[in-house]
């Protein structure tokens, strides 16, 4: 095995910390100063001049662009300057390292779980884009950087120094404990608006609201024993999942949005000019604010692992920040972030919304692509699964198990509990944030988030084939 290209996963990191600060105090200006860049990176990794094209390709992941698998850098600078998204695909191939992995059976071979991809060790991994799914498993498991997903902060960095520009970040509910046991989630909101946000706002006050309209169509949908109801909340990989490999199954899926999509399409209603950036788990939300009719609603995606490399390379303590503390999501919003917090959350309004409903909410609750294909399987197959309302998340746990969170599954679920047992609010329908935001979008009662009218437009999606 060679070392220079071992742990790469953390050599990454450090390229993109390294590119941010100079970026940051400008001292990337030419392309003079990426070549300076890529030599450094060289001399402090090991790296030999023939390695020159793997690094520089690496730096343009890193700027959010495309690798070109060269060593010649030309207009990339220009192209960050001007740029309003990052395009797809979200995950790339760098060429230069496969050749150096010393696995006899490397792992890429069976680490993707939906076919998407088919294995050849001389040339590297080859990705069919119209059966990935862009969960990340790739991405994580190779250590030797031969497959990497885009950065999408420098050109973000720009808009954040614009003072003309609103800037805000939604957070994930699994945010909660991954930048330190003891930092607060108002240290974030503070450190967040020292590196130029206008506000931090959780995602998961749109998730009761989101909770809210699916408990609605529960009861609309699920009449007699044997009908059943598929959440489309939280997990693209879930949705593409069913929508790609099970047609027949979709149909039964609800077709509101994602928390990510209904924040982003909701805060640039409420605010002229806005940008949102969505801070995330994982690889799958990059991927998911690209698809086409859900475009324009999120500009960038920066993940958990990113944003810690960036509040280090900008020498940003987030422990000794003064909390900007506010309370704005249920305790059923918060626990989206783990698995059954989808579950818990909607049967919690169904309750209160059809207290003396007959037929009561019975959930299954799925997390892993395994059991998120069985359960999906039993469906299309007619298999009874003894429930009404199915609950799947892609990654183990939920999106505290996501492929960029600094914290392990079960310190992250914990502390997404605890958090969500803090909240003064218990479930989505005690959320009075949740009726000042309908209300300034026209909403005067609850029942109309699922009338047709443009609060229902902002919370669905096509669910047609």
């Amino acid at each position: 095995m060679d070392n220079r290209f071992s742990d790469f996963q953390e050599k990454r990191m450090k390229i993109f910390g390294e590119l941010v600060r100079r970026y940051w105090n400008g001292k990337l200006k030419s392309n003079y100063d990426l070549n300076e860049l890529a030599q450094d990176i060289k001399e402090r990794y090991g790296f030999t001049d023939d390695d020159m094209p793997f690094i520089k390709d690496h730096i343009r992941i890193a700027m959010g662009l495309d690798p070109k698998g060269d060593s010649e850098f030309k207009d990339e600078l220009d192209i960050i300057k001007k740029s309003k998204e990052i395009g797809v695909p979200v995950i790339a191939r760098i060429q230069g390292s496969c050749e150096h992995c010393g696995h006899d059976s490397c792992r890429c071979e069976d680490v993707c779980k939906y076919e998407a991809h088919i294995y050849r060790k001389s040339e590297g991994p080859v990705i069919v884009e119209n059966k990935c799914l862009s969960c990340g498993e790739c991405v994580t498991a190779c250590d030797f950087g031969a497959i990497a997903d885009k950065i999408e902060f420098l050109p973000l960095i720009d808009l954040l120094k614009d003072s003309n520009t609103p800037v805000f970040a939604s957070v994930a509910p699994a945010v909660v404990g991954q930048f330190g046991d003891d930092v607060s989630m108002g240290q974030l909101r503070t450190a967040l608006k020292l590196i130029g946000f206008t506000d931090m706002v959780e995602t998961a006050l749109f998730a009761d609201i989101l909770t809210i309209r699916e408990a609605l169509e529960f009861n609309h949908q699920v009449k007699n024993e044997g009908d059943v109801f598929l959440t489309s909340c939280c997990c693209p990989v879930w949705f593409n999942l069913t929508k790609k490999q099970y047609p027949e199954v979709f149909k039964r899926m609800s077709p509101s949005v994602s928390p990510m999509i209904a924040s982003g399409r909701i805060l640039k209603k409420l605010y002229k000019d806005a940008k949102v950036v969505f801070i995330s788990p994982c690889i799958a939300k990059k991927a998911e604010v690209k698809e086409p009719e859900l475009k324009g609603a999120i500009d960038f995606v920066i993940n958990f692992r990113e944003l810690s490399e960036i509040f280090s390379a900008l020498d940003i303590h987030l422990k000794d920040l003064p909390g900007d503390e506010k309370d704005h999501a249920s305790m059923g919003g918060r626990i989206y972030a783990r698995t059954g917090g989808v579950s818990f959350s909607v049967k919690t309004v169904v309750n209160r919304l059809e207290p003396e409903r007959v037929i009561k909410l019975k959930s299954k609750r799925v997390d892993g692509v395994s059991a998120c294909n069985k359960i999906l399987s039993d469906l299309s197959n007619g298999v009874d699964i003894n429930a009404n309302f199915v609950e799947g998340m892609g990654c183990s746990g939920g999106c505290v198990g996501g492929p960029r969170t600094n914290i392990d599954v079960s310190k992250a679920t914990r502390m997404v509990n605890e958090f969500g047992e803090d909240s003064l609010i218990l479930t989505p329908f005690d959320n009075l944030n949740v009726m000042k935001i309908l209300k300034q979008l026209g909403i005067n009662t609850i029942e109309e988030i699922i009338e047709d009218n443009e609060v229902n437009r902002l919370l669905t999606r096509k669910t047609e084939l």
